[in-house]
């Protein structure tokens, strides 16, 4: 899908007037500079942290957020590789191919890059990081973990995929920690794998 006048796809991380989605992205959730997220901020935008939005008509209706792997939200590693901490395109929005212009542009925009890592989630019960979503735009699982969540749906199993896009034959694939994974995630309050300020240890339990 090319993009169009009614289309636009703008890089936010260093625009002030857009700092909001930097914090609350395209969740309905008041704007504030949470203690997680800026330091995550200050960390990775140095780094090479990029923050795009996808805008239809003059409303923001996607986002995407990449990273080199020794940046990224998640405990993924790997030589020359992006982590795509997460891309989001809304409801109102769908079956117009959003996200995978949003992934186009990553890729694009990362020359360089041996290949494309991310997670995806199988049988959560959110909509979002959904590992056939995340599929149809080009990654393949190469590892997983089952879990539940100590705090929401406690008897609910699911499963987190290490998710794998390489961009030539010859691309290493990346390893995660484990361990990490269980910790949850704090970079995004938005995230379907937040780990709240309050809460002690490891938000997640391995199977």
């Amino acid at each position: 899908m090319k993009e169009s006048s009614q289309v636009k796809i703008i890089d936010v991380t260093h625009r002030d007037e857009y700092e909001n989605y930097l914090y609350r992205c395209l969740a309905p959730m008041p704007f504030r500079k949470y203690k997680y997220r800026r330091e995550y901020l200050e960390k990775a935008v140095p780094k090479g942290l990029h923050k795009k939005l996808l805008i239809l008509e003059g409303q923001v209706v996607g986002t995407i957020e990449y990273v080199p792997a020794e940046s990224s939200g998640y405990p993924i590693a790997g030589r020359k590789i992006i982590v795509m901490n997460c891309v989001w395109v809304l409801r109102k929005a769908k079956k117009r191919n959003f996200g995978r212009l949003l992934l186009q542009d990553m890729v694009k925009s990362a020359k360089g890059a041996s290949g494309f890592a991310t997670i995806a989630l199988e049988e959560h019960w959110s909509p979002w990081f959904r590992k056939d979503q995340i599929e149809r735009l080009g990654f393949k699982s190469i590892d997983s973990i089952e879990v539940t969540h100590k705090a929401k749906h406690k008897d609910q199993a699911f499963k987190i995929h290490l998710m794998w896009m390489p961009s030539t034959e010859t691309a290493k694939p990346p390893s995660w920690n484990r361990q990490k994974i269980l910790e949850g995630e704090t970079f995004c309050m938005a995230h379907t794998l937040y780990r709240p300020q309050s809460w002690k240890g490891k938000i997640l339990k391995a199977k």
